[in-house]
């Protein structure tokens, strides 16, 4: 990249852009954090090395146009149903590295079914999970993982348990499936988060790579555009909030899985 290419050669280069990440410019929101765990996905793809055997499944939502970013091989599922073409394509290509790209409002409503019954299945397949609680691209409505008493498009008085059922706890429905072999929520809400939860992402793809089973890593993310946040007050908002309905921690993580070194 340029900003490599600039540096002299008496300097050390300590930090650079990630060979797996395209150029292009991000048509994200200001202050949303997916562009930050794309950089988390990319540096684990350039530091295991398997770029060239990787294939990345975005469905609809926000990530749609993930394939944009990556520099790698990509698909586009329809929406809820990535784990399902997920496991069409390990499959048939076992030899291949595959991901999924989800967010709340693919994973945990439409494509609720698609990815319990692949975690059930024990897929050798690694899902990344954006959870920010609401419907980012079709205008802010209620998700599945909308906190009680948040106010969207769709939920003006704040979401009700009594009309709209609880916030669903994606992690915790996973991790009781017996095929399941790596279920964590993390947050990326500053720097020890981000590093751990690109630990976290590094576990996981290496699950896939020793073929132990499905993982999964969901990422408590935010959503300033549709929380009417800047960016500084929705991290804050995230740490604050997000984190008591949707606790932080490894909630499966078999022995196999534990003695890898990440």
């Amino acid at each position: 990249m340029g900003i490599q290419a600039a540096i002299p050669e008496d300097m050390e280069l300590v930090y650079g852009y990630p060979a797996s990440l395209t150029a292009r410019s991000t048509h994200y929101c200001p202050g949303c954090t997916h562009g930050v765990v794309h950089r988390l996905i990319a540096e684990v793809i350039d530091e295991l090395g398997i770029r060239g055997q990787t294939i990345g499944v975005a469905p609809v939502g926000c990530a749609v146009l993930a394939y944009d970013y990556f520099d790698m091989d990509f698909v586009e599922a329809s929406h809820g149903r990535a784990p399902a073409m997920a496991t069409g394509i390990k499959r048939v290509s076992p030899d291949k590295i595959v991901f999924t790209y989800q967010g709340d409002g693919d994973l945990a409503a439409i494509g609720t079914a698609e990815i319990v019954q692949a975690a059930n299945r024990g897929e050798r397949i690694t899902t990344i999970f954006i959870n920010n609680a609401i419907y980012g691209m079709t205008g802010g409505q209620m998700a599945p993982t909308t906190l009680e008493g948040m106010v969207t498009t769709s939920s003006p008085a704040g979401r009700d348990h009594r009309i709209a059922g609880y916030p669903v706890q994606m992690s915790e429905i996973l991790a009781v499936t017996p095929g399941a072999v790596y279920i964590t929520r993390e947050i990326v809400a500053d720097i020890p988060s981000i590093n751990k939860t690109k630990n976290a992402i590094k576990r996981a793809f290496m699950t896939q790579i020793a073929d132990l089973g499905f993982a999964c890593v969901e990422v408590l993310s935010t959503c300033p555009t549709n929380w009417n946040m800047d960016a500084w007050k929705a991290m804050e908002w995230a740490k604050e909030n997000m984190t008591r309905t949707f606790p932080l921690g490894t909630f499966k993580m078999t022995d196999a899985v534990k003695a890898l070194k990440a």
